[in-house]
């Protein structure tokens, strides 16, 4: 039970301004998260850390020299925002480049996907990592769908040792890839865990049984079963996790040196561990496998959730210096490293949103148009925001039209003020995608702020604009949402609208003008749109009741076709 809670709202941020003030010596906090008391020395990778509270340590536990350079904080079991990630990591980077380190949520991928997205238009080189260790949550065969659970921290404790070692990006990258193919973790539940101001678990286990294989934000196991002895869990969870032996240790060569992570979720104290740990080794020793500098203890939590996990990491030369290699952090410190110089910089006035660069009178002008399109965005969102809301009830939660107008009136405010102080076209587009996605929330927040800096990523911030760049911002626009959604044609989302769009557009641009080639593609979207309604629903929330959408649109393919219709007066001019 999470009991000490002000406003179960602002529990998050509470927790991170304590934690920042409990370590000031180690961590400064910033809008999004924490960044290390120290700067990042020129040249050297910043690794950002990130995922939802409620998993102290990880993440920001773990910002310190030897380990994370900083760490986004979401709410509580909640993604944190694209502007959050990049407000964390502008001010981390220091020339080397960015490695994002996070779990294989959902939620997770699409934001730091969009925040790498952003940072890369903004010209940092960012590196994607998500840790794939829980072997309960997906098959041996389709390891890109497992999620992320105790292994986060052995993997990205040797991600973020290569980092400190000073090697370039590539190499970072490399590491931190081959310690998660060479992990793979177990949990085990006995009760669950509460949401701060809830009166009930999210889930509840059955007294005198555990539940194998839970996730780690409030999830239930795959199975049930009775509790047995602290000796019986040690070898149900040495025998999941070792018949995978040969993957894993294939993955570094066929190594019989492991790192070892016993980890509390929350609730099991540190005495339970140790009896259970006791037959972990005595079965490690059967097994033939030594344990390199072990781990005992809560690193991975689920709030008060009762329960335990297991990971295991397989080591060659490499990863072993790796995971030996010092860190100090307020909750991992392993060896001495010498105190480094405090960071002295103004870290208020890093900016959630991108900043305003020069930009040439063309761009500028060009900017303004843009930021007239994103109001008829805004007016015509409004306008359809009921029926926009109606479609997505159908199958899902019925909040699309709300965060359509939510995201497009930021999207329009913002783009006006970058107009305002002088920004050209990719500025503009760049800072409209970035409040779309903050206010508008959700996926589909998300991609159009992806979408959006994309766009604006091809335009760029001097010269005239032609109906070929235009066309070539289109398809980086459909490009990045498809990166990001993971959606292709046949899945019922904007993806099913977008594509054929692009398509076309690319298709006929040159028979009559850029202008006639938009209306035309526009008319594709429309009527694409619509046959999304007799197809079910494959990617999403909407995909649990995909049966249930027949007969209606998708909504995201439905506002998306709306827009690209409203907007065609805006290219009569491009006749090229």
């Amino acid at each position: 039970m999470t009991l000490l809670v002000n406003d179960p709202r602002t529990f998050a941020d509470e927790a991170l301004a304590g934690f920042a003030a409990a370590h000031p010596d180690e961590v400064r906090a910033l809008h999004g998260g924490v960044v290390r008391a120290s700067a990042t020395p020129p040249g050297q990778v910043a690794v950002v850390l990130g995922g939802g509270t409620g998993h102290y340590p990880a993440f920001a536990g773990w910002v310190g020299p030897g380990f994370a350079h900083g760490a986004a904080c979401g709410n509580i079991f909640a993604s944190p925002s694209a502007s959050q990630i990049c407000s964390v990591a502008r001010a981390a980077e220091n020339g080397g480049g960015v490695v994002f380190g996070f779990g294989n949520y959902a939620g997770d991928v699409l934001h730091f996907g969009q925040a790498a997205e952003q940072l890369r238009a903004e010209g940092i080189d960012v590196r994607v990592l998500a840790v794939t260790d829980d072997i309960a949550s997906a098959p041996a065969g389709r390891p890109g769908m497992r999620r992320g659970i105790g292994g986060d921290l052995p993997v990205l404790k040797m991600l973020c040792a290569a980092a400190e070692e000073g090697r370039p990006l590539d190499e970072v990258e490399r590491a931190g890839r081959r310690a998660n193919a060479a992990t793979r973790s177990l949990g085990l539940a006995f009760d669950g865990c509460t949401l701060p101001g809830a009166d009930r678990p999210l889930f509840t286990v059955a007294g005198g049984h555990m539940g194998v294989g839970l996730g780690i934000h409030g999830e239930p196991g795959i199975e049930e079963r009775p509790l047995p002895t602290g000796d019986e869990v040690a070898d149900l969870l040495m025998d999941r996790v070792l018949a995978e032996r040969a993957d894993a240790a294939g993955a570094v060569g066929g190594s019989d040196r492991i790192a070892l992570l016993l980890n509390g979720l929350g609730a099991t104290k540190y005495e339970e561990l140790y009896v259970v740990h006791r037959r972990v080794a005595e079965r490690l020793a059967t097994e033939g496998l030594t344990v390199v500098a072990p781990v005992v203890g809560e690193q991975v939590t689920s709030l008060g959730m009762a329960g335990l996990s297991l990971s295991v990491t397989f080591l060659d030369a490499e990863l072993e210096t790796l995971w030996r290699a010092p860190a100090v952090t307020p909750a991992f410190r392993r060896g001495h490293l010498a105190r480094r110089p405090d960071r002295t910089d103004d870290l208020t006035a890093v900016g959630s949103v991108p900043a305003v660069v020069p930009a040439d009178a063309d761009s500028r002008a060009l900017g303004a148009r843009i930021a007239a399109a994103l109001r008829t965005v805004r007016d015509t969102v409004v306008a359809h925001e009921q029926r926009l809301g109606d479609i997505d009830a159908v199958a899902g939660d019925g909040d699309h039209g709300l965060g359509m107008r939510r995201g497009a009136e930021a999207a329009a405010a913002a783009a006006e003020e970058t107009v305002r102080l002088g920004g050209g076209a990719r500025t503009v587009l760049a800072r409209a995608g970035a409040a779309w996605a903050e206010r508008g929330g959700g996926t589909s927040g998300a991609l159009w702020g992806a979408a959006l800096t994309a766009f604006g990523s091809v335009l760029g911030d001097s010269g005239a604009t032609d109906g070929a760049r235009l066309t070539a911002g289109v398809r980086a626009a459909v490009d990045a949402v498809r990166r990001l959604g993971g959606a292709g044609p046949g899945d019922k989302t904007l993806v099913d609208a977008a594509l054929p769009f692009a398509d076309r557009l690319e298709e006929v641009r040159g028979d009559n003008g850029f202008a006639a080639a938009w209306a035309d593609a526009a008319r594709v979207a429309e009527r694409a749109a619509q046959a999304t309604s007799t197809i079910p629903a494959r990617r999403g929330r909407a995909r649990t009741h995909g049966d249930r959408s027949l007969g209606t649109p998708d909504a995201g393919a439905v506002s998306l076709a709306l827009i690209l219709t409203a907007l065609t007066p805006y290219f009569r001019q491009e006749n090229r």
